[in-house]
Formats: C-alpha cells, sequence, structure tokens
C-alpha cells in the first residue's frame, strides 16, 4: 500500500541515487585534470550525458516537485516557511527547465543555475537549524516550525536534504558542456576553422587590360 511512509523511503532511495549522480558528475567535469587513465573514461561518459544534461536536470526538478506535492497535499506535511522558499526556487525550474530542453535552448543555464544555487543556500540552511534547532532565527511560524522533521532516513535523509540533493543535482548537470569538449577540456566550436586553401578564395584582382591597352 501506497503511503506516506513508502513514498519517504522511495524518494530518500532517489536521493541516494542522485547524490551518486552528482559525484560522478563533479568527476566529469574535473575529467581534464584527472590522470589519463581515470580521465578519458570521464571525458566518454561525460560526452553521452551532456547532450541530455537539460532534460536530466528537468527530470530532477519535476520529480522534486512532484514529491513536495506529494507530502504537502496527500501527507498532508504542512510546508513551512523555509520549505515555501525552496519551492519558490524548485517549481520554476520544472517548467523553465522543460521548455528549454524541448527547445533545446542551452542558454538556460544563465537563469537556471543562479536559481538551482540560491534554493540551494535555503536548503542547507534549513538542514543545518533541523540538526541545530539553536541556529534557528525566530522568522519561521511557531505553528509550523522550521525545525520539525516529519522523518529522517537512513539517519540523516530529511525533505531539506532531498531539496538540496535536486537543486545541486540540477547545478551540476547544467555545468556540463552542451557540445563535445576536446581533450583540455575546451568546448569545441561548431563552426569549421578555416584552413590555407580558403583563407583567400577571392581571385585577386589583375590589372586591367584597357588600362594595358591605353598606355
Amino acid at each position: 500500500m501506497i503511503n506516506a511512509d513508502s513514498m519517504s523511503l522511495f524518494f530518500s532511495l532517489l536521493a541516494a541515487l542522485a547524490d551518486l549522480g552528482i559525484v560522478v558528475g563533479v568527476l566529469m567535469l574535473l575529467a581534464p585534470r584527472l590522470p589519463e587513465g581515470i580521465g578519458r573514461p570521464l571525458l566518454e561518459l561525460r560526452a553521452l550525458v551532456a547532450p541530455a544534461s537539460i532534460w536530466l536536470a528537468w527530470l530532477v526538478a519535476a520529480v522534486a516537485t512532484f514529491g513536495s506535492l506529494y507530502f504537502s497535499e496527500a501527507a498532508h506535511f504542512l510546508p513551512c516557511k523555509m520549505c515555501w522558499f525552496q519551492r519558490i526556487g524548485m517549481y520554476p525550474l520544472a517548467l523553465i527547465l522543460g521548455i528549454a530542453a524541448f527547445r533545446r535552448d542551452l542558454g538556460v543555464r544563465v537563469y537556471a543555475v543562479p536559481l538551482a544555487v540560491l534554493g540551494s543556500i535555503v536548503s542547507s540552511y534549513h538542514y543545518l537549524i533541523e540538526w541545530f534547532p539553536q541556529f534557528e532565527s525566530g522568522s519561521c511560524d511557531p505553528t509550523v516550525p522550521c525545525t520539525l522533521i516529519w522523518f529522517r532516513r537512513l539517519g540523516f535523509m530529511t525533505l531539506p536534504y532531498m531539496a538540496l540533493t535536486g537543486f545541486v543535482s540540477i547545478v551540476v548537470l547544467l555545468a556540463l558542456p552542451g557540445r563535445p569538449r576536446d581533450d583540455s577540456g575546451q568546448e569545441s566550436s561548431s563552426r569549421p576553422i578555416p584552413t590555407g586553401e580558403n583563407l583567400n578564395d577571392d581571385p585577386v584582382p589583375g590589372p586591367d587590360p584597357e588600362h594595358q591597352l591605353t598606355r
């Protein structure tokens, strides 16, 4: 039977998988600086993942949005003030990244990454005050305190931790290059580099025959 307990376990396992993906993603970003034996397989993996990075980032945002709505609307976990701030960061990402993925718009990084970074900062603070309530500033509603822990899976996974995982996953995925890179880590250009044969394709004008005849 699907209930809040089973769903919390399900999303905790997804978060654990996303944590592993974050580690692999960071290694892919560092691949050009790693020894060749380690870096080359990571570069090859990055070349496979990078073209789908915006779709994957959208999938993370969509799953996080669905989970947030499930816990508040179906499980009746009342969202606190910090939860709402994190929703403000995550919900638009589900829409923005979906449109960008459909349009293949690499420029989405410019406005999606800052939103995800701000969301991760709020999630980090929220997760911190869950463990250390004395750091709570007192701005939260006493009836729905930000230090309230609805569940803690695997000894450390709570709702703010899952949100933090989602935001960081989006940042790492959007940091992957949209076009293939060479072994030095430089993003390759889609425009052909001129060669010596086509640098001077236009014929060099010679002397005017009429001018020669009138001399």
